[in-house]
């Protein structure tokens, strides 16, 4: 990996640290995060594959209360470089994905580290407020920013320091049953963070979706872009059924699939 591409990884993990607080443009989400990293180091295909297998892990982390949840922007950066360093191409994905998991649960330390650090930042900033300094508010608030982005940053560059024959070395020589069991603890974690998302959205309405979707997609002629149209189709037509409303003669505005369950 050249210098540019070093430098381009770590710009990316420095807004990938600071979209985890800002949720502007969504650079710390999987798909974007790792993406980018595979754009840059010439990796696209595989930068794309391991992005869209963490962002279905990542769909059931939420802050919740006080319950803080694993750091999915370190999660996409760091197995995104691992990913590239061991050169491994798509391949290496199963055991990216294993490896990002810890990553994430890591990730929490650094989170709160910065997040102590941020506590006097805050007060800085209301005492420039009383002051009536709003520059002093304004720039206390870019450097809490950089902060963020320096807690994704820093990392990455160590990593990147890493020589690839290490990192080449260190997966290959793992053995094939350990390499197995990663690959399928990856597959399980998926498949649990969407059962966190479905279990937040389930309800007797969306439930006949859910089902026609899983059986629409074992048919193996049809393509994402074909899947994605039969979506947009069902959104189009429950969201017209709903302004048309129910068996009540359109008297009144109601869900037509309700309606249908209660006659049930």
């Amino acid at each position: 990996m050249n210098m540019i591409q070093v430098i381009l990884v770590v710009i990316v993990a420095f807004f990938a640290g600071m979209e985890g607080i800002l949720d502007q443009f969504q650079f710390h989400q999987p798909l974007v995060a790792c993406t980018l990293i595979g754009l840059v180091t010439g990796n696209l295909e595989a930068g794309i594959i391991l992005g869209g297998s963490l962002q279905m892990i990542a769909l059931g982390w939420a802050n919740i209360g006080a319950a803080v949840a694993p750091d999915v922007a370190l999660a996409s950066v760091a197995s995104s470089i691992i990913l590239v360093l061991g050169g491994q191409g798509k391949e290496g994905v199963s055991t990216a994905i294993a490896i990002a998991v810890p990553l994430a649960v890591a990730g929490l330390f650094l989170t709160m580290v910065v997040r102590t650090l941020a506590v006097p930042v805050i007060h800085m900033m209301d005492k420039a407020a009383d002051e009536g300094n709003f520059r002093k508010v304004e720039l206390l608030q870019i450097a809490a920013l950089v902060m963020q982005g320096l807690r994704i940053a820093i990392p990455a560059l160590l990593l990147l320091f890493i020589s690839p024959e290490i990192v080449r070395g260190l997966l290959e020589s793992m053995p094939q049953w350990v390499a197995d069991g990663m690959a399928i603890g990856g597959g399980m974690v998926v498949a649990v963070g969407y059962a966190m998302v479905i279990n937040m959205m389930a309800s007797r309405e969306v439930w006949p979706f859910f089902a026609l979707g899983f059986v629409v997609a074992a048919i193996s002629d049809l393509t994402l872009m074909g899947l994605g149209a039969i979506g947009v189709s069902l959104a189009v037509i429950y969201l017209n059924l709903s302004k048309m409303g129910g068996s009540n003669g359109g008297n009144q505005v109601g869900d037509p699939l309700d309606d249908i369950l209660n006659d049930y």
